[in-house]
């Protein structure tokens, strides 16, 4: 899977989109929602209309339309639910292994690459993914996966298990608050090499105990959409 990956990897290239076909890659631009982030201490992150109005004036600033960023950010967001906040400090997960881009409500969402639906599900736990599919991918004989978290609901009504996609066709859309985990709008895209048995779930926020693996196991998304 290493050869996949790899940065020198042909397939990669050319950098793939997996939102909006119309956003160049000039209107994206990169944030910051670390625990570093000290702009975050002067809204409430436990409420999702307040970053929503957060994200918008920080694209509004820039004149972009994406934000992105995320992968390997340790963030305080997830304490404000127990789904990922445990008595045991070692075992809260609080690192992000995705990348998020934040866009509006209704933006398309794109296959990454060739590919069959693996799995879908509405993952309905606070701060989740919401509706969420993962689709799975071969190169060079080798199998691995891409997840696409916070969708529509409809994105997920008539979807059909090995139900086959494009590489840039369009498999969704993004949701709103009210379905999405209650977030801001955005896209959670993983890669995933083992999906270890999941189906249309899969972590995609590590304690610091299990991050060696988690690492290893979702490389870095920027890879394979030009944004490294």
């Amino acid at each position: 899977m290493s050869t996949i990956f790899s940065s020198s990897a042909k397939e990669f290239q050319n950098p793939v989109k997996v939102i909006d076909a119309s956003i160049s890659i000039d209107q994206y631009v990169p944030i910051d929602l670390s625990i570093a982030n000290t702009d975050l201490k002067h809204f409430n992150i436990e409420d999702s209309s307040e970053w929503e109005i957060y994200i918008n004036h920080f694209l509004k600033e820039r004149h972009k339309k994406v934000a992105y960023g995320g992968y390997l950010e340790r963030r305080a967001l997830y304490d404000r639910s127990t789904y990922f906040n445990t008595e045991d400090k070692s075992k809260q997960r609080c690192v992000h292994l995705g990348l998020d881009l934040w866009v509006k409500a209704g933006t398309s969402v794109l296959a990454a690459f060739d590919g069959k639906v693996h799995s879908f599900k509405n993952n309905t736990n606070f701060g989740d993914y919401g509706p969420t599919i993962i689709l799975e991918h071969e190169l060079n004989n080798e199998t691995f996966y891409t997840l696409y978290g916070h969708l529509s609901l409809n994105s997920i009504s008539s979807l059909k298990v090995g139900k086959t996609f494009k590489k840039q066709e369009p498999i969704a859309v993004l949701g709103d608050a009210s379905i999405n985990g209650d977030y801001a709008p955005h896209l959670h895209f993983q890669l995933i090499k083992d999906l270890q048995g999941n189906f249309g779930d899969y972590p995609g926020v590590s304690s610091l105990e299990n991050l060696d693996f988690y690492k290893k196991n979702c490389p870095d998304p920027k890879l394979i959409l030009g944004l490294s």
